[in-house]
């Protein structure tokens, strides 16, 4: 216990002497991309409990994290005033909610839209709906069947978003409204709220890794890890081993669709990218090198690798670099960089 209050304090410091360094130095701009790195590995820490704990291998959460981006995106872009005008009584009824308001486009125009609130819980709950329903036939897989399948989904999502005009096609969606929170608090990419921003991020990602601890270590969690070692096995002893793998698949696709969500509100826009294959096969990359069951190790290489890929230091071979990480880590190190000693050990 001791040892973790120390460590959580040593992360603390480094948060603090982070953000008071690049700021003192004019280098504060650093702290946008790591704001979104910071979002990207919230996305990554699911797909880590879905991997490393319940052994299910996904190439579908970029879809997932596009589903949530998009479903804020639209919903909050989306003149609702000529509803407004003809008097609807859903239109007024989401009013009396707060859950519609009036805001002003980047014409000055004056519009009706959902609040990114409201938005954002359309968001989880869509994600949460559209996972349920790939879950059940898609997870009756396993191994490369399974991959293959959840490949096959985020194909489907990325060709979706590409070719819909409501989700703005190649183009995608811009001009979305700061995410208001409370106290004067909001997610946006303004310079002026910058600071502010990486707090938040700081936070909201400790609160995810928090209720995911809070997971593995409940009874569910230790239903997964028998899941994992041996679902034949984990049968035999009475654990309903497809309901457990659906609601931890329901469980990162809403954890992909929070961070996506939040993300486009920072970034003030969503476009296809972001639901492309090869954002799929970074985040199994970056599990792979943090170690499938290691939320510290995920969390620390999802910052720094994404981080370095959003400056663009990997220039145009960003792919291959990923891509050869996978597969550098299948071949040496399994359980990821930070148990590599543990290998060595092994095999002296």
């Amino acid at each position: 216990m001791v040892k973790k209050i120390i460590f959580l304090i040593f992360i603390f410091i480094i948060v603090i002497a982070l953000q008071k360094i690049l700021t003192k130095y004019g280098i504060e701009f650093y702290l946008t991309q790591i704001i979104m790195s910071i979002y990207y590995t919230i996305c990554i820490l699911g797909l880590c409990l879905l991997m490393g704990y319940a052994g299910q291998i996904s190439l579908g959460q970029a879809g997932f994290f596009a589903i949530g981006g998009y479903t804020s995106a639209v919903l909050t872009t989306l003149n609702l005033m000529p509803y407004f005008q003809q008097n609807n009584k859903f239109i007024l009824f989401l009013i009396k909610l707060n859950a519609a308001a009036f805001r002003e486009d980047m014409f000055g125009e004056k519009i009706l839209t959902i609040t990114p609130f409201a938005a954002f819980c359309f968001a989880i709950i869509f994600s949460a709906i559209i996972a349920f329903l790939i879950g059940i036939p898609v997870l009756k897989l396993k191994g490369h069947y399974l991959a293959m399948a959840t490949l096959g989904v985020g194909i489907i999502i990325y060709r979706i978003v590409l070719g819909t005009q409501i989700f703005g096609c190649a183009d995608g969606i811009y001009d979305l409204p700061e995410f208001k929170l409370f106290a004067n608090l909001a997610i946006s990419g303004s310079s002026k709220l910058r600071v502010q921003n990486y707090y938040i991020a700081i936070v909201i990602l400790s609160i995810i890794l928090i209720l995911l601890y809070n997971l593995i270590n409940s009874r569910i969690g230790r239903a997964l890890r028998a899941i994992h070692t041996s679902e034949d096995a984990a049968e035999a002893l009475g654990i309903n081993t497809a309901r457990y793998k659906l609601y931890v698949f329901v469980i990162s696709a809403i954890i992909a669709a929070i961070a996506g969500c939040l993300l486009t509100h920072f970034n003030g826009g969503i476009s296809p990218a972001e639901a492309s294959i090869m954002k799929s096969v970074k985040y199994v990359a970056i599990v792979a090198v943090g170690g499938m069951a290691n939320f510290y190790g995920v969390m620390f290489m999802g910052i720094i690798l994404q981080f370095l890929s959003l400056r663009g230091y990997f220039g145009s071979f960003d792919d291959l670099i990923f891509g050869a990480i996978l597969v550098a880590m299948m071949l040496f190190s399994s359980e990821g960089l930070f148990n590599i000693f543990k290998l060595r050990k092994k095999y002296e």
